[in-house]
């Protein structure tokens, strides 16, 4: 069914071509990961599915301040899909496209896919510090959607800069927690995220991934140079199953979607972020009203109104 037009009621997506401008503030990428995945999935359906639900929202954030239209805020861009992204030379074609566009872009967000894209793009982006919101370490030996942070380690990462928020009980070994823990890397669990509250977590990872070095009051500039900033991977399995059922591992219990959203916007306003991506939705197991890939596609917007804090702290 064809949605309906408004003058007055713009929608959001339908961004340019990325190669229409020679820079951006943000640029997505989709990146239609699925072979490696540890559960059935048909996540390379969900980059197409994400942009279609994008439609269906208004790209106007309501408040503080004055409401703003993103796109008239930043300057939006679509890189359209790398083909067949799995496997080594898919991986590296990923790797590829994403280096020129974080060169281009303050922000480059890829849409998964599994959770395998994680270690290509990061590796693209240059990234010296990762945050991941997800239920799990992914911390397996060999190339799946369960080892994208041991494979970023393993390939130079500094575990002192990884900081994982959201980690669930029941849903890792004893092992894979005890690897983290030699590691060095930050783990926040999901109860240690609802006692302190989001605001409290999201300055400790943003301090630890950044390496200490400042920046979230940093106003954004000119796009271009990215390298060595931050990468933030959104695992939405990390969310409850109610919210997130098209997710093969989500789990009851998990974030609502809500402390999923103000999550994502306050990590992507920060400057030192450069680089994110959206995984683990399997638009093929979605609820009839498409309920996980919705939710994908605010997370996509509530990282736009991230930078636009940024631009326009008021």
């Amino acid at each position: 069914m064809a949605l309906s037009h408004d003058d007055l009621w713009p929608r959001a997506g339908g961004w340019p071509d990325a190669e229409s401008a020679p820079a951006w503030d943000a640029v997505i990428l989709g990146i239609p990961a699925f072979r490696t995945s540890l559960s059935p999935t048909g996540a390379h359906a969900t980059p197409a599915a994400i942009r279609e639900a994008l439609t269906r929202y208004s790209p106007t954030v309501i408040g503080p301040g004055e409401p703003r239209d993103l796109n008239e805020v930043l300057r939006i861009a679509d890189a359209g899909d790398v083909a067949d992204p799995d496997g080594p030379a898919g991986e590296a074609a990923v790797r590829a496209r994403v280096e020129d566009l974080a060169e281009r872009s303050d922000l480059m967000v890829a849409l998964g896919g599994d959770n395998s894209l994680t270690c290509p793009v990061a590796e693209g982006a240059d990234a010296a510090g990762l945050i991941t919101l997800d239920a799990h370490f992914d911390l397996r030996d060999g190339v799946s959607n369960g080892s994208p942070v041991r494979r970023l380690i393993a390939g130079g990462l500094d575990p002192h800069r990884v900081v994982q928020i959201g980690i669930a009980d029941f849903a890792n070994s004893a092992a894979y927690t005890r690897r983290a823990a030699d590691l060095g890397i930050r783990v926040i669990t999901l109860d240690e995220l609802r006692r302190r509250g989001a605001a409290d977590v999201v300055a400790e990872a943003l301090e630890v991934a950044g390496g200490g070095s400042g920046g979230s009051g940093a106003t954004a500039g000119h796009a271009g140079g990215a390298g060595r900033g931050i990468h933030l991977d959104v695992d939405v399995d990390v969310c409850d199953r109610s919210v997130a059922p098209a997710c093969p591992a989500s789990v009851p219990g998990g974030l609502q979607a809500s402390e999923l959203r103000t999550l994502v916007r306050a990590l992507s306003s920060d400057a030192r972020v450069r680089s994110a991506d959206i995984v683990e939705v399997d638009a093929t197991a979605d609820t009839p009203d498409q309920r996980t890939v919705r939710l994908a596609a605010l997370c996509v917007l509530e990282m736009l109104a991230g930078r636009a804090a940024r631009r326009d702290p008021s």
